[in-house]
């Protein structure tokens, strides 16, 4: 049954969009997925969010999936063009041999530079995603073979978005699915019929009710913010309160976003109560940012540093240096020339 097709608001305001933008990822049997995706997602009620799906597709074929998909839902839904600007409460579908990236509120087609078979195009177009949008990213792993959109929801999750994976038991083929739970990064795992709602409520919470009231984590939250760090102390053995307080406030609020926790004191109540959610936390507190040079002022100090290092030196002089413990990382030594 064809539904009656919803309107949407133009969207001018480039990069700076006030809607959140939900990546949807499949290969094998995500048709299906599509659909009982769309069919789940409520009636009549105004979504605010855009929606761009990056499906697997045979690149010498004409793609019907725009077709399909508009049988699911009330929302507009293209096949996208080069160029073409994101606009709320409509769906947009990557065409046959193309990549995609989303930049500046727009989403641009790229030619692949891989071969088929070695290409990963959901990886692509989340890492642009997660990029450009940071915490209004929103990805999804629905049916698949293979790991493709693995790597890009640990980009989400850096920039302080959300992951939904569809519970791979009710998924056609379950490889993509377990890749991404296996990062530990997923935030929910759902059967289709479940998705939409949870996404609704999330969205409504962290993007709409939050800002509307204006609830951020400040410093007359000292004390509760304290008792957060007591709490994850005392469980995991590690001290945030000296952590960068921005990072701290955007991840906490991120996590009471999930749960639909409006003040920060539920939250520690609900910490207290729920063991799991201290682990939950802790882990997303560490989520490691893969950006070199991501801190300039650092490696302008450290360059400072270095050039004394090379003072006198001659041509044929050793420098050694020992890089430190990072993220991923070990230590290690190694040798340079000095020229």
């Amino acid at each position: 049954m064809v539904k009656k097709k919803m309107g949407s608001a133009e969207n001018e305001t480039g990069k700076h969009i006030s809607f959140p933008i939900v990546g949807i990822g499949a290969s094998a049997g995500g048709i299906s997925s599509f659909g009982a995706f769309f069919s789940a997602m409520p009636e009549g009620v105004n979504i605010n969010m855009a929606f761009v799906i990056v499906q697997h597709l045979a690149p010498d074929h004409k793609s019907i999936l725009t077709e399909i998909i508009q049988r699911y839902t009330t929302m507009k839904v293209y096949e996208v063009k080069d160029g073409m600007k994101v606009e709320p409460n409509c769906t947009y579908i990557i065409p046959p041999n193309f990549d995609m990236a989303f930049i500046n509120g727009k989403l641009q087609l790229l030619e692949p530079p891989s071969p088929r078979g070695h290409r990963l195009p959901i990886d692509f177009f989340f890492r642009s995603l997660a990029h450009d949008q940071h915490e209004k990213a929103i990805g999804i792993i629905l049916s698949g073979t293979g790991s493709d959109g693995t790597q890009g929801i640990k980009a989400i999750k850096e920039e302080g978005g959300m992951v939904i994976v569809q519970k791979p038991d009710t998924a056609e083929y379950d490889g993509m699915p377990k890749s991404a739970i296996a990062t530990g990064l997923v935030d929910f795992v759902l059967p289709l019929v479940e998705m939409p709602s949870k996404l609704i409520a999330y969205a409504n919470h962290a993007f709409f009710i939050i800002n509307k009231t204006e609830l951020t984590i400040s410093q007359k939250h000292e004390n509760e913010l304290n008792k957060i760090f007591i709490i994850l102390r005392s469980n995991v053995g590690h001290d945030f309160s000296n952590y960068k307080a921005s990072t701290i406030n955007r991840r906490i609020e991120r996590r009471m976003a999930l749960h639909q926790i409006e003040m920060i004191e539920g939250y520690v109540k609900y910490l207290q109560q729920t063991p799991e959610e201290i682990d939950a936390l802790f882990h997303e507190l560490l989520i490691g940012v893969t950006n070199f040079f991501r801190d300039p002022d650092a490696f302008i100090s450290l360059e400072k540093v270095i050039q004394k290092l090379f003072v006198n030196k001659l041509a044929n002089d050793t420098i050694r240096v020992w890089t430190a413990g990072c993220s991923t990382g070990g230590g290690s030594l190694l040798n340079c020339n000095p020229h």
